[in-house]
């Protein structure tokens, strides 16, 4: 009747999102495991042993878990899940890509985007892009969920649990790192920003997309992108907010030149206060906004900027 937290991390650092997966595990009032899995990362270890509610961390390393390949993540966490009930993670790229390949290996069916834990074997998650919320029961001995991070607050600190050495799984041999590309940058990271400056389609281009540097400077803000400026070319990727991109609920949501496609509301609604700036004050986004402001952007924000 113990839980296993599928630790996420960067080789050095305990990510935050694992933080909001422990709380969650807390709800479930049972003991409390949790898996690090690298290659020298007993920092990590003790940084996770150091959360409140952890009763046991659990540390398996060897080169090939360096790379945190999701095949031989998910081997590492079968290997031990026979004494657990449920297995977490967070519903972070990683946790989405190893979640499914812990299920299908137990052969028992996955619970996504855990919004709220109602029982043992009861849990909320939404649907329709957060437009109903469903209520879901799993039959299964093994429950394997992800957990939506901004859905609970992140466990503090103040624990003091043993860190005990397992054996490491031995290399699935099925894929292997290429080539690492990782993009450095002086602003907090989206997925955990307390303050968010978002841009939209209404910016026009990648050049104007830069007007938002100034703005996001000032508010010691991460820098997101709608969809729809993604796909335009505006902004990369990585900085995606939306049901397809990276769910986020920061103290402040800035949406700048952002119509409000449900596929963008669902990533950022839960924000604790939402400004919105676009010309069209018939956009969808005034609908979730706190504060609006019906202006030409490319004047609005330059102002915005200034006064701050």
């Amino acid at each position: 009747m113990t839980v296993l937290v599928i630790a996420e991390h960067d080789g050095r650092t305990l990510h935050g999102a694992t933080l909001n997966a422990i709380a969650a595990a807390a709800r479930l009032a049972r003991p409390i495991h949790v898996l690090v899995a690298g290659d020298g990362v007993q920092a990590v270890a003790d940084a996770a042993a150091q959360v409140a509610g952890v009763d046991q961390v659990l540390l398996a390393q060897a080169p090939h878990l360096a790379d945190g390949l999701p095949e031989n993540l998910a081997a590492q966490a079968v290997a031990l899940a026979g004494g657990y009930t449920h297995v977490f993670l967070a519903a972070t790229a990683q946790g989405k890509s190893v979640a499914p390949r812990i299920a299908a290996l137990l052969d028992v069916a996955q619970v996504s985007d855990v919004i709220d834990v109602v029982a043992a074997d009861t849990f909320k998650r939404p649907i329709y892009a957060g437009n109903a919320i469903a209520t879901v029961r799993s039959a299964y001995p093994v429950v394997v969920a992800t957990i939506r991070p901004t859905a609970f607050d992140a466990a503090a600190g103040g624990g003091n649990a043993p860190v005990q050495d397992v054996a490491a799984v031995a290399d699935t041999g099925l894929a292997r790192v290429v080539s690492r590309e990782i993009v450095t940058s002086e602003r907090p990271e989206l997925g955990g920003a307390r303050t968010v400056v978002s841009g939209g389609r209404g910016l026009g281009s990648a050049q104007h997309f830069k007007l938002l540097d100034p703005l996001a400077e000032k508010l010691g803000a991460a820098l997101g992108a709608s969809r729809a400026a993604v796909d335009a070319g505006y902004a990369p990727n990585d900085w995606q907010v939306g049901q397809t991109g990276k769910i986020v609920a920061p103290e402040l949501y800035v949406a700048v030149g952002i119509s409000g496609a449900i596929q963008h509301l669902a990533g950022m609604k839960d924000s604790k206060t939402i400004v919105a700036i676009n010309k069209d004050g018939d956009a969808p986004i005034f609908g979730v906004a706190d504060y609006g402001l019906v202006a030409d952007l490319f004047e609005a924000v330059p102002a915005l900027t200034a006064a701050l």
